[in-house]
């Protein structure tokens, strides 16, 4: 009996090569397979988006001839959606919404655009996707994109493409591989508005569904070319991949496999990143135990984003079961008689809904330390937003000026402020105008200033964490357990579901109280820390010096 062909999804085109030979050559195992329940999450969420996009492309069009816009039903099977795009096609219907295209044989590659839009004589793809897909441009800069000079988009209730020196795309390259698939397809079915590469485009509607991010394609192309000729000789095993732990295995579900095949060699990915794995077998560097005795340079290439001494240190804990390492003779973190620790809890893209804050006077012990929360429980996105934020914002700027009146010094503290920085922003120029909303300059102030701490960093400046940086990774050294062992930004994404009853459900206020409690932890795990780093570290903690003697046994 003759081998299936082979037929790649603009997914098997990006991320890890091994994954590809493994569901290539395991298809039974794929089909069996569950989603975990974060693939599961992502999954709901993304099909939430496009149900939102879908709405609003109909709604803009409401007023237009029946047959301007035509849905594909999702819900029937892929002959019946094929059929059915190719008759809207045949029909020259303006928008065509799920547009699923013939499975292409021949070439081995299958694909569907969330829309085809009409131009001229063909159509452009376009994608939705639930992530960012451009952001303001800085003054000054004129736009300038990744994409060959200034950004292109184009409303979202036609197809006009023109610069636009107010954003930025940002590019996601499986998002572009997927474009540029569609477009080959196209090409192919005689479906492009023209004929020559260097006319066509294809665009991406992003989280903010407030504009179609377009690309010029024929570079695309050429990317798209090599990449989809070497992942066809790797779907057809005849380029053979190896296991390498990088960012997505923590979501792989062929980890169980692979995780434990790369500790029985161990492997130096292990410990290092993907980049610098590569760049260490260069030199014939390709286990724990190589690089934990290393004494040479770093490889020639050596990725930047860690040093090579804390690679090495990396190898050498995990060998010797070291949770952290000191690399100061006495860890330093800002302290303040008034401190405030701050938690943010988000839901994806769709807005912040609970600032948690723990205050610690030190200079008047009878203070009780206080966790005060400032939430809205309406769903998301709500303009019930900005009144949490406002009150969040108003209490913490009347206890930093009660310090300063009072002769106190005054900080206020997060874990990794990369978070926190972007809804605080996000929310002074979304409600804007509100009652207690400050000016974005005010923020932008506070961001700058001394009294902003951000403890992810200071645990970076003073330690080399080999198991991660992650709160919850490096709190529990500092012997602090949260209450709920299955707390994580992940879990919480579905305890707000069922907080604010997403879906039609009832408001659980079980899940509520779990989140508060969660964001609780948060802030008091970021004062433990913080207090530790502070004081009992520099004894429990090992020295990098001490560290590096492992190589003289």
């Amino acid at each position: 009996m003759a081998a299936a062909a082979v037929v790649l999804h603009p997914r098997d085109l990006a991320g890890c090569e091994h994954r590809l030979a493994l569901d290539q050559s395991h298809p039974d195992l794929v089909r069996a397979r569950p989603d975990t329940p974060e693939a599961q999450r992502r999954k709901d969420a993304a099909a939430d988006h496009r149900a939102g996009v879908r709405d609003m492309v109909r709604g803009l069009h409401s007023d237009q001839p029946p047959g301007t816009v035509v849905l594909v039903d999702p819900t029937s099977d892929h002959a019946t959606r094929v059929a059915a795009t190719m008759a809207a096609c045949a029909a020259e219907a303006a928008w065509i919404w799920n547009a699923t295209l013939p499975t292409d044989l021949d070439h081995g590659r299958r694909g569907h655009a969330e829309l085809l839009i009409r131009d001229r004589s063909g159509y452009v793809p376009v994608i939705v996707v639930n992530h960012r897909v451009s952001y303001r441009a800085k003054p000054g800069n004129g736009g300038n994109g990744g994409n060959g000079g200034s950004t292109l988009t184009s409303p979202v209730w036609t197809w006009a493409p023109r610069p636009d020196a107010s954003r930025n795309a940002r590019n996601q390259r499986r998002d572009q591989l997927r474009l540029a698939q569609l477009t080959a397809m196209l090409l192919d079915l005689g479906l492009t508005p023209s004929d020559d590469p260097a006319d066509l485009k294809g665009g991406v509607i992003g989280i903010d569904a407030d504009c179609i991010v377009v690309f010029e394609m024929a570079a695309l192309l050429d990317d798209y070319a090599e990449s989809f000729e070497r992942r066809m000789a790797i779907a057809r095993q005849t380029i053979p991949t190896a296991p390498r732990r990088i960012g997505e295995c923590r979501s792989c579900p062929w980890w169980p496999r692979c995780g434990p095949e790369l500790e029985e060699r161990r492997d130096v990915s292990l410990v290092v990143g993907g980049n610098q794995s590569i760049a260490l077998g260069e030199i014939g560097i390709t286990t724990i135990d190589q690089l934990a005795h290393f004494r040479g340079d770093p490889p020639p290439d050596w990725p930047g984003n860690i040093r090579f001494d804390d690679a090495v240190l990396n190898a050498i804990a995990w060998l010797t079961d070291i949770p952290l390492i000191r690399r100061l003779g006495e860890p330093q973190v800002d302290r303040a008689d008034v401190e405030v620790d701050v938690d943010m809890e988000s839901y994806g893209e769709h807005g912040a809904y609970l600032w948690g804050t723990l205050l610690t006077d030190n200079a008047d012990p009878s203070r009780e330390v206080r966790y005060r929360a400032f939430a809205t429980w309406e769903p998301l996105p709500t303009r019930d937003e900005g009144r949490s934020f406002a009150e969040f914002w108003g209490w913490l700027t009347a206890e930093r000026e009660a310090a300063h009146a009072a002769g106190k010094t005054f900080a206020a503290y997060c874990y990794s402020q990369q978070a926190e920085n972007r809804w605080l922003l996000g929310s002074a120029q979304r409600f804007a105008g509100d009652d207690g909303v400050p000016p974005r300059t005010e923020i932008e102030e506070f961001i700058a200033s001394d009294e902003w701490v951000d403890i992810y960093e200071a645990v970076g400046r003073n330690f080399i964490c080999p198991n991660g940086k992650g709160l919850k990774r490096v709190a529990p050294v500092a012997g602090f357990t949260w209450r709920d062992a299955e707390a994580s930004g992940e879990a919480s994404m579905d305890w707000y579901r069922d907080a604010v009853g997403l879906g039609g459900a009832t408001p659980d206020p079980a899940q509520r109280q779990r989140l508060l409690e969660y964001n609780e932890d948060d802030v008091r795990a970021t004062k433990v820390l913080r207090e530790w780093i502070d004081g009992p570290a520099k004894d429990e903690v090992p020295h990098a010096d001490t560290v590096l003697e492992f190589r003289d046994r």
